[in-house]
């Protein structure tokens, strides 16, 4: 039995920090035989109205039916930049998740389903306000995932 993990976790949002985090991810997964996941979890367009006080109404459901397709898109291009990029660099991705939701509770649920040995982390992602207001992704990725978590500073 190897104490290497068979699968890790990518988890990124297109920040500097995930970027050295893909590097850190690559190279391990490279070293130790490893499948590489990558995630994308983008913030819900339902929990950002909540957490910015838009109230329900009819205007409120079509601005979040929009949302949800910008975010959907947006999550999909940026996951597959990152898929290009780890390509580039030498590694191979065995599958590509998006998720929309809490970033962190998706994360976390991913890794379970997938049975992963190590999710990697950026330290700091793209949202200085929402962390500000709600706490960091990796903290909470830290303090529920069910495997080890690499924060990637």
């Amino acid at each position: 039995m190897s104490i290497f993990p068979t699968r890790i976790l990518l988890a990124t949002d297109g920040s500097e920090e995930a970027t050295l985090a893909a590097q850190t991810a690559i190279d391990l997964a490279n070293k130790t035989g490893s499948q590489l996941h990558v995630v994308y979890a983008g913030i819900s367009p339902y929990s950002r109205a909540f957490y910015e006080g838009y109230e329900e109404g009819a205007d409120v459901g079509a601005y979040l039916q929009d949302e949800s397709k910008q975010v959907t898109r947006r999550g999909q291009g940026l996951l597959d930049e990152q898929v290009r990029k780890i390509k580039a660099a030498g590694g191979s991705v065995a599958q590509a998740h998006l998720r929309v939701g809490k970033p962190e509770a998706e994360i976390t649920a991913l890794a379970e389903e997938i049975g992963a040995g190590l999710i990697a982390v950026g330290s700091r992602g793209l949202g200085g306000i929402r962390r500000a207001m709600l706490g960091s992704v990796s903290d909470s990725v830290v303090r529920h995932a069910h495997c080890p978590v690499m924060v990637v500073r």
